[in-house]
């Protein structure tokens, strides 16, 4: 398998541009096929809030995020993949032919010419402001905006309108149940911890720290699991001093850096961090990234690991 290899300023442009694109894309459009009275019934809006007529049939898909290439495989539409975004190389399931774009550039008379169905798009691709889709919007070419969530019930929306959109809501939900199953274990477990262990979960690594706060869904995750984030008090995604780290003092530290040699080691070895809990007792700990970067169903997995990182006595099956 091919190594996916996220450079920091990406990861930083993802996690924060998102978001904001949500408010950007939150004016309605109109409708672009009158003629797709029946599914315009079932979906009026894409998850950014535009006006959609999604058509009857769907053959010709094109995924220009990672997260929702990954939906749209699990839900069994892999095959119907036409081109994705350079992200979503790696992701097993995809058609080995497929073409690959750019996220924030994407070649609009390329995409046009792959004859698509429907095109699901991030928001990061307008985190300049500009709608790169527009022109295949303008086509009569359904283009459905699905703005990252940053919490688990956004994800759980995010599944369900992709599945609803390819009439696979049965299979959405299964997905969605699957996941919530799985929570309410972790839920269950996490009730009989007592003394909460401080969680520091690092996404960009020195000297540019940068990390997150509540209003997010890994936030919710390290609370489900019985324990308590060390920047709980903060907001959303945050750059963040390691001086506060270190007076924070974390018992359990959690990282998804990929993009150094060895993410864990460089942590343990910071000049002035050889006297916090986690690194004294070597509880450094790599979560992968994919599945803790990317929202959707794939964080039970990054919840798995957390589980057994933060609390191996408790989750260790």
């Amino acid at each position: 398998m091919k190594k996916r290899l996220y450079l920091p300023i990406l990861a930083l442009i993802i996690v924060l541009s998102l978001s904001a694109c949500t408010n950007e894309q939150s004016q309605p459009k109109e409708p672009s096929d009158e003629n797709s009275v029946q599914n315009a019934q079932l979906i009026s809006e894409d998850r950014a809030g535009n006006k959609i007529n999604i058509p009857s049939e769907i053959d010709r898909i094109i995924s220009i995020s990672p997260a929702n290439t990954e939906m749209i495989v699990a839900l069994g539409y892999g095959d119907k993949l036409v081109a994705v975004d350079k992200y979503s190389e790696d992701i097993a399931g995809i058609p080995d032919d497929v073409p690959f774009f750019d996220i924030m550039n994407p070649d609009v008379e390329q995409l046009v010419a792959l004859e698509p169905d429907i095109i699901y798009a991030t928001g990061m691709s307008m985190s300049d402001g500009n709608d790169p889709f527009k022109p295949i919007k303008d086509l009569g070419i359904t283009v459905a905006y699905i703005p990252s969530s940053d919490s688990i019930e956004g994800i759980y929306k995010d599944i369900i309108f992709i599945a609803d959109s390819l009439q696979a809501g049965d299979k959405g939900r299964d997905i969605v149940d699957n996941m919530k199953t799985e929570i309410s274990r972790f839920e269950k477990i996490s009730t009989t911890i007592e003394n909460k262990k401080k969680v520091y979960f690092e996404i960009a690594a020195a000297p540019d720290l940068y990390s997150f706060g509540s209003g997010v869904f890994l936030n919710e995750m390290i609370e489900l699991l019985g324990a308590e984030n060390i920047l709980k008090d903060q907001e959303k995604w945050v750059s963040i001093s390691d001086e506060v780290i270190v007076a924070s003092n974390p018992d359990i530290i959690l990282t998804n850096v990929n993009y150094i040699e060895n993410a864990v080691d460089e942590i343990k070895n910071r000049t002035g961090w050889e006297n916090i809990t986690a690194v004294k007792n070597d509880d450094v700990y790599y979560i992968d990234n994919n599945f803790s970067s990317l929202s959707n169903q794939n964080i039970i997995k990054a919840m798995e690991q957390m589980s057994v990182a933060i609390y191996p006595e408790v989750y260790k099956k």
